[in-house]
């Protein structure tokens, strides 16, 4: 026998809140990484020599 399921009852799945923190805590993390590669790369950066002011 099948069971009668109202409309307002039919869900495929819960996509809600938790997803979204999921996402959010992802963009968070790659800009911290982001963020974490622009000071590693500032800080190895070596002296840098202008063409125009040996002249």
């Amino acid at each position: 026998m099948t069971k009668i399921t109202p409309e307002n009852k039919a869900r495929q799945g819960r996509w809600g809140w938790h997803a979204l923190r999921i996402l959010i805590a992802a963009l968070l993390l790659a800009f911290i990484a982001w963020g974490a590669a622009e000071i590693y790369g500032e800080s190895i950066k070596g002296p840098t020599t202008d063409a125009a002011s040996a002249l």
